[in-house]
C-alpha cells in the first residue's frame, strides 16, 4: 500500500499523514510506513518493463 492510498483512506493528505507519522513515531507502528532512498526508487524503477509515464509511475 503506498502512502496515498493510506492518506485516502484514512481521509487525510498525503502530505498530513507523513508529518503525523514523522512527529509521532512512538504512537505508530515500526512497520507502519517507510521511504525508499531516490537510488532505491531508481533500482525498483528500472526493473519495471513496462511503465506508466505519467501518475504513479513518476517521481514528484
Amino acid at each position: 500500500m503506498l502512502d496515498f492510498d493510506r492518506a485516502e483512506m484514512y481521509q487525510v493528505e498525503n502530505r498530513a499523514l507523513k508529518q503525523a507519522v514523522r512527529r509521532n513515531t512512538n504512537r505508530f507502528p515500526s512497520d507502519f510506513m517507510f521511504e525508499l532512498t531516490r537510488n532505491e526508487y531508481t533500482s525498483l524503477r528500472s526493473q519495471f518493463v513496462i511503465l506508466e509515464t505519467k501518475g504513479r509511475g513518476e517521481i514528484q
